[in-house]
C-alpha cells in the first residue's frame, strides 16, 4: 500500500468518478482502476460499488476513506517538520460570499503571497446555497460563508466569528434621533438593500416575514460600500454588517439604529466538506484566514 494510492483513491471517492480523478492527477483512467483495484485487493474489501456509470463508496470504502486521510495527513506533516512553510507548493480553490471578498482578501492575500509565493489560488464568489453546492460537487476546497450559523454533519466548521449587523441610516434622517424604534415604524422608510437571497438580506427576509411584514428596496445591488455612500446622503435606510458600515459611523456620517424587539445573529464560518482531504496547502490558507477578524 503506497501513499500515491491512497491519495487516488482520496480524489476518486471526492470526485466520484475515476476519469476526473486521472484528469485532476494526471493519470490515464486505466492507470486509477489498476491503483484502486490493488488497494482493494490489498485490503480484502471493495471500497466502490459500480453501478452503471456511476460508482458510490461502499461502507468498507467509507472507513477506508478515513484512514487515507490520517495516513495522507501524517505524511504531509512529517514532511512539514523538514521543510520550510514558505516552500509549501499547491493549488487551494477557496470560495466566498461576495460581500466578504474585499474586506477579508484585499490586504489578506497580499501578505499571503508575499509569505507563501508557491500556494496559489482559485477565488469564486458566491450566494450561500451555491457555495455549499461548490463544496458538495468538489468545485472548491474551502468555502467562507457569511450567514445564519450552519449545522451539518457533512461539513467541518474550520473557524467562525460572529459578525454584527444592524440597521443604518444617516445622521440626518429623522430615524437617527429616535432611541428605539419599531421595526413597523421603520419599514415606512425606503429600504436600499443587498440583492434578494443573498446571505445576511435572506435572512432579513425571513425574519420580517416571521412578523408578516415584506420590504420592497427601492434600490437593491451587490456593491455594500456603493449602499453605505448612498444612505450616508439620506436616500434611504439599510441593513449591513459592521465591518461595511463602521467607517462611516465612526465619522458620525451614519447611525446604527436600534430596532425593538428585532435581533438577527449573522455569522462569518470557514468550512470544508467532511469527506475533503485536506493537504498541506489546504491547511496553510485555513489557518492563515483564521486569523482574519472583521472590524
Amino acid at each position: 500500500m503506497d501513499l500515491q494510492g491512497l491519495r487516488i483513491f482520496i480524489h476518486v471517492a471526492e470526485l466520484n468518478s475515476f476519469t476526473k480523478a486521472g484528469e485532476k492527477l494526471g493519470f490515464s483512467q486505466p492507470t486509477v482502476s489498476f491503483q484502486i483495484k490493488q488497494l482493494e485487493a490489498e485490503l480484502g474489501a471493495q471500497l466502490f460499488d459500480r453501478i452503471g456509470h456511476t460508482i458510490k463508496l461502499t461502507d468498507a470504502g467509507r472507513n477506508a476513506l478515513e484512514y487515507a486521510h490520517m495516513i495522507c495527513n501524517m505524511s504531509e506533516e512529517m514532511i512539514a517538520g523538514k521543510t520550510d512553510n514558505s516552500n509549501v507548493s499547491g493549488f487551494v480553490r477557496l470560495a466566498t460570499a461576495d460581500s466578504l471578498c474585499r474586506p477579508l482578501l484585499s490586504d489578506w492575500f497580499l501578505k499571503f503571497k508575499k509569505e507563501y509565493p508557491n500556494i496559489d489560488l482559485n477565488i469564486k464568489t458566491a450566494g450561500t446555497g451555491d457555495l455549499f453546492n461548490l463544496i458538495d460537487h468538489n468545485e472548491a476546497d474551502i468555502v467562507c460563508t457569511l450567514d445564519s450559523h450552519i449545522y451539518n454533519t457533512n461539513y467541518v466548521i474550520l473557524h467562525e466569528e460572529e459578525i454584527g449587523v444592524h440597521f443604518v441610516a444617516s445622521k440626518n434622517n429623522v430615524m437617527a434621533a429616535k432611541n428605539e424604534i419599531c421595526i413597523e415604524e421603520l419599514m415606512q422608510q425606503p429600504f436600499l438593500l443587498t440583492e434578494k437571497g443573498m446571505s445576511y438580506r435572506r435572512i432579513l427576509d425571513e425574519e420580517l416575514a416571521k412578523k408578516s411584514l415584506e420590504v420592497k428596496p427601492v434600490l437593491e445591488m451587490s456593491r455594500a460600500d456603493i449602499l453605505c455612500d448612498f444612505v450616508s446622503e439620506n436616500i434611504g435606510v439599510s441593513f449591513l454588517p459592521d465591518y461595511v458600515t463602521g467607517e462611516l459611523v465612526e465619522k458620525g456620517d451614519l447611525v446604527r439604529l436600534n430596532v425593538k424587539d428585532f435581533d438577527i445573529k449573522v455569522w462569518k464560518q470557514l468550512i470544508h466538506h467532511k469527506d475533503r482531504w485536506v493537504s498541506a496547502p489546504m491547511k496553510i490558507v485555513i489557518n492563515e484566514m483564521s486569523k482574519i477578524t472583521l472590524k
